[in-house]
């Protein structure tokens, strides 16, 4: 694991991007992992201005979304399909078809994450994944638990996470309980994984899945069994590491 600390979350957002940039240089035809939030927000803000400076093509790149909120429709401003598209798809070149969203309002959940699975398989898997943590040491929607789950899956969302997500909500009670998440074994068959991490709030979570021991009660930590895993924080998220 690769740890890189910058100043602030502009600092990391512009390196993480550079990296992902190398990626789509190197491979035009790669296929990328997406998170949401606001932690990847300056990722994608600077792949937006390389885009738009002529260093990167999106017309070849393939993506798949790690989770999304159930039971609210596409077009529900806090989607992660809406997300994506307000933030970074609709700014740059990449093809409708080649984006994939776990799709929120299916009829058969559970089918729908056999299906995304299996579609990341017939892709080539997931060359580069980029990811977030939560205040709670979770990845994508993998909350704390008594073991790791390995597929794509349907999670009931903790009240730590609905509470840090009641700000995108008018209140706490629109805050969907459930999402579909990539697992964690989908994620770690990524080639290559970029964690951002940014905040003082994060700290705790971040010296847990560098300094921690593996747990599935910090789901991240299992990243430290990744062979090629880079980490962009900013000086609050790193405050509390020992190294």
């Amino acid at each position: 694991m690769k740890v890189h600390i910058y100043r602030d979350k502009a600092q990391a957002g512009q390196a993480s991007a550079l990296l992902l940039a190398a990626k789509i240089i190197e491979n035009p035809d790669c296929v990328l992992g997406m998170a949401t939030g606001s932690t990847p927000l300056p990722t994608y803000e600077s792949l937006v201005e390389l885009y738009n400076q002529g260093i990167i093509d999106f017309g070849r790149v393939r993506t798949f979304n790690l989770d999304e909120y159930v039971g609210i429709s596409r077009s529900h401003e806090q989607s992660y399909f809406r997300f994506m598209f307000d933030n970074l798809f609709s700014k740059i070149n990449i093809k409708p078809e080649n984006v994939a969203v776990p799709n929120p309002v299916s009829a058969n959940l559970q089918d729908d994450c056999l299906s995304y699975d299996a579609a990341i398989k017939a892709a080539g898997g997931i060359d580069i994944q980029v990811l977030g943590i939560g205040n709670n040491g979770h990845i994508a929607f993998n909350e704390p638990g008594r073991t790791f789950t390995f597929a794509t899956h349907i999670v009931e969302l903790t009240e730590n996470t609905i509470e840090a997500n009641k700000r995108f909500f008018s209140s706490i009670d629109d805050v969907p309980k459930r999402a579909i998440t990539m697992g964690i074994g989908s994620i770690m068959q990524a080639k290559e994984i970029v964690m951002i991490a940014t905040g003082e709030a994060k700290a705790e979570a971040v010296k847990a899945m560098i300094d921690g021991q593996i747990d599935p009660q910090c789901p991240a930590s299992i990243l430290q069994l990744h062979p090629a895993v880079t980490v962009f924080l900013d000086e609050g998220a790193a405050a509390l590491l020992s190294r």
